[in-house]
C-alpha cells in the first residue's frame, strides 16, 4: 500500500466517524406541544415555535393541532393513561378544574423552580394568574387570554346616523340602536353572540357581579350547583329571546359560528372574543370597531369579565431530562417582548404588567383602540363572583347550557323553563364529577 493510498483510507475512516458521529451532536431533544388553534391563530402558534426553536439549540418544540378545545384536552388526557403524554398542552379555560383533578399535571410554578428558571409571577396580571392557580400557585402558564367584547359595524352605524365613534354601552342601547340600524337598512338584524354560553353566560354574570354558581363560582369545594336560572339569568336571555322574535337578536350557533353574519353585514353587532381581532382585521371589509361588553346598569354593579382563551399545561411521565426544555420554553412565552409580539400579532391580552406598560409607552393602544377594549374588562380587583369560573367537566355543562340555550332561542322553551333545564342538567354533571374526585 502507498503512502498516499494509506492517507487516502484513513481519510475515509474519519469521514465515516464525522458523518455517524455528528447527528448524535446536532440532534435536538423534542418538546411535543398540543394545540387546539387553527387559521390565522394557528399560523401565528406555529411562527412563535420557530422563534423559539431559533433562540437556542438545544432542543425543539413540535406544535401540533389535535383539533377542537375538547378534542384537545380528550386527547391529552387519553395521552396519559396510554403513557404517552405530549409534553405541553394548550386547554381552554373551561378544562381547568378538569386538569386540577386528572392526576396528570405538572404544576408549571413547580418545574419553573425545580428547573430553576426564574420568572417574576408578581408581573402577571391578577384576573389571569387567580384564574389558573391553587393555593396562591400558578398551575398552568397563561398563553392565549382574552375576553368577550363587543365588535360594530362603524358604517351601518353611519347609515342610521349614529356616532360610529360611540358603541352601545348598556343592553337597551344594543335594542335601540338595533332597531334604527335595521330601519335605515344598514343591517338585518342588529346583534349576534358567538360562543353563547362563555359570552352571554359565563361572562355577563360576573361583569354584573352574578354568581354563576354556588362555592364561590366552584372555587370551594367540587360540591357545587349552578345558579344562572335566577332572576338575573332569565332576565338576560329572556331580552334575547324577545329580540329574536322581533328579528333584533339571531342566533347563528356555537363556537364562532354567526361570525359571517357581522363579516357579511347582515347583523350590525357582534358578541365576540378578542382573540378574532387579528382575523378581522384581514377578513372584514368594511369600517369597524370594538366596545366593552354591553351592561343592564342598575341595580347591577359593573364588575369585570373573567380570562378567557387557554392555558398550557405540562404533563407528567415525560423524561425527567426534557422539562428542562420544557421550562425553557415556558420562560420564553411569558418574556415581557414575546408577550408583546403575541399580543400585537393575535389580539390576545397580554399577561404582564411590564408588556402592558410597554405598549401603551409606545402608543399601541391609541393607535389600536381595539386591543385596549379586552384589558379594559379585566382590570381592577376580582370579587368571588368575577374571579372566574372552575366547575369540573365544564365542558359538557357547557354543552348542555348551550343546548337548552338553542330550544330558548327556537322558541321551545321560555327563559325560564330552559334555564332550569340547563341548571338540571349540568347539576347532574357536577354531582358526578365530585363523586368520581373524591379526596
Amino acid at each position: 500500500m502507498t503512502r498516499f493510498m494509506r492517507y487516502g483510507t484513513a481519510l475515509a475512516l474519519v469521514l465515516v466517524m464525522v458523518a455517524t458521529t455528528a447527528p448524535a451532536y446536532a440532534q435536538k431533544t423534542e418538546i411535543h406541544f398540543w394545540h387546539a388553534m387553527g387559521g390565522q391563530l394557528g399560523e401565528t402558534v406555529g411562527e412563535l415555535v420557530r422563534q423559539f426553536n431559533a433562540s437556542q439549540g438545544e432542543f425543539e418544540v413540535k406544535a401540533l393541532q389535535k383539533g377542537t378545545y375538547p378534542e384537545t384536552l380528550t386527547a391529552a388526557i387519553a395521552a396519559y393513561r396510554q403513557k404517552n403524554p405530549p409534553h405541553i398542552v394548550q386547554v381552554f379555560d373551561v378544562g381547568t378544574q378538569t386538569m386540577l383533578s386528572s392526576g396528570a399535571v405538572y404544576p408549571v410554578f413547580q418545574l419553573l423552580k425545580e428547573q430553576e428558571v426564574a420568572v417574576s409571577w408578581g408581573d402577571f396580571i391578577k384576573p389571569v394568574t387567580g384564574y389558573y392557580s391553587k393555593d396562591g400557585n400558578l398551575y398552568s402558564m397563561p398563553f392565549n387570554s382574552s375576553s368577550p367584547i363587543l365588535y360594530y359595524n362603524k358604517d351601518a352605524f353611519r347609515k342610521a346616523k349614529l356616532d360610529p365613534e360611540k358603541p352601545p354601552k348598556t343592553w337597551k342601547e344594543v335594542g335601540d340602536f338595533s332597531k334604527a340600524i335595521i330601519a335605515a337598512g344598514g343591517s338585518k338584524c342588529g346583534i349576534t353572540t358567538s360562543w353563547p354560553s362563555w359570552s352571554m353566560l359565563e361572562n355577563t354574570f360576573p361583569w354584573h357581579d352574578q354568581p354563576f354558581a354556588t362555592n364561590d363560582n366552584g372555587y370551594k369545594g367540587l360540591d357545587t350547583k349552578l345558579l344562572i336560572n335566577g332572576e338575573f339569568g332569565q332576565k338576560h336571555i329572556g331580552q334575547l329571546a324577545a329580540w329574536q322574535k322581533e328579528g333584533i337578536y339571531s342566533y347563528g350557533g356555537r363556537m364562532g359560528q354567526p361570525d359571517p353574519k357581522f363579516i357579511n353585514g347582515d347583523c350590525a353587532m357582534l358578541v365576540q372574543s378578542s382573540a378574532v381581532i387579528g382575523g378581522f382585521k384581514k377578513s372584514v371589509k368594511f369600517d369597524w370597531g370594538t366596545g366593552q361588553l354591553p351592561h343592564w346598569g342598575a341595580p347591577y354593579k359593573k364588575q369585570n369579565a373573567i380570562v378567557g382563551g387557554g392555558t398550557l399545561w405540562v404533563m407528567k411521565g415525560r423524561k425527567p431530562a426534557e422539562y428542562k426544555g420544557v421550562a425553557q420554553f415556558m420562560k420564553f412565552i411569558s418574556d415581557p417582548h414575546q408577550q408583546m409580539w403575541w399580543s400585537v400579532t393575535t389580539g390576545y391580552v397580554p399577561i404582564t404588567q411590564t408588556a402592558i406598560k410597554n405598549l401603551e409607552s409606545g402608543y399601541h393602544f391609541k393607535k389600536n383602540p381595539e386591543q385596549w377594549t379586552a384589558l379594559s374588562q379585566l382590570s381592577g380587583a376580582p370579587t368571588k363572583n368575577s374571579q372566574g369560573v372552575r366547575l369540573g367537566n365544564f365542558p359538557q355543562i357547557r354543552d348542555a347550557i348551550e343546548a337548552e340555550l338553542e330550544n330558548i332561542f327556537a322558541g321551545k322553551k321560555s327563559a325560564k323553563e330552559g334555564l332550569a333545564a340547563a341548571v338540571a342538567k349540568g347539576n347532574d354533571i357536577l354531582k358526578e364529577f365530585a363523586a368520581a374526585n373524591k379526596p
